[in-house]
């Protein structure tokens, strides 16, 4: 039981990340991740709406007929949605201007309809819950590190505005990286979005090859 969490949370990270590896969820990410406070912020939204959705239609997925599956899903995903949507708003006006029809729009993600109809509704409910939850945060990691990439290079920051829109506690994470007229504006605009996430996928696939490499050296020496 232990190694199939292990692995749902590996996926969710880095294996099969949502992001990197699926290329799904990509309005978002190059919409939101301006700033890595802004990134964060949209990627916890969606990671709240995936695990309880995962966790819902693992929990009735005997009694959804095929059907209807699609419909049901997404009704599901939507009722997720305006809860966050409503404690955002309540709780975090700040982020929630910030984000604005972003948090809505999570309904027509393909990401969460996409592990409801893969996993959640073919697995119990526990581990659809971490699959939703693990997907959720790979999804947060990879628009924070985009959302990070673009800030520093695009406005010489990172964190920028976090105790406004995250909470006081954030602000620790404020820092200023280099002065602003040396920043590069492109990264912050369109362009840099599509830049630093290809920039990113290149990475981590250099990185999983280099890893694999290693891999089949180490066992061919045990061979040997």
């Amino acid at each position: 039981m232990s190694t199939k969490y292990g692995t749902i949370i590996k996926d969710g990270l880095w294996e099969n990340n949502g992001v990197l590896c699926q290329l799904l969820g990509m309005c978002p990410t190059m919409a939101m991740t301006t700033s890595a406070t802004n990134g964060f912020g949209m990627g916890v939204a969606t990671m709240l709406v995936m695990a309880a959705s995962n966790f819902f239609v693992a929990l009735f997925r005997n009694y959804i007929t095929n059907e209807v599956r699609i419909p049901v899903y997404i009704l599901i995903v939507a009722a997720m949605v305006t809860l966050v949507d409503l404690t955002c708003n309540a709780w975090m006006h700040e982020l929630y201007k910030v984000l604005g029809l972003f948090i809505p729009l999570i309904v027509s993600n393909c990401l969460p309809l996409g592990r409801l109809e893969v996993f959640a509704s073919r697995e119990p409910v526990i581990p659809s819950f971490m699959d939703g939850l693990f997907m959720g945060a790979g999804f947060t990691l990879a628009l924070t590190v985009i959302g990070a990439m673009r800030e520093i290079s695009g406005s010489g920051t990172l964190f920028a505005d976090a105790n406004l829109l995250l909470g006081p506690a954030f602000k620790v994470l404020e820092t200023r990286i280099f002065p602003e007229d040396a920043a590069v504006l492109m990264m912050i605009l369109p362009p840099g979005g599509f830049l630093a996430t290809g920039l990113l996928i290149a990475a981590k696939r250099k990185l999983d090859l280099a890893m694999g490499k290693q891999i089949q050296m180490g066992g061919a020496h045990s061979v040997g």
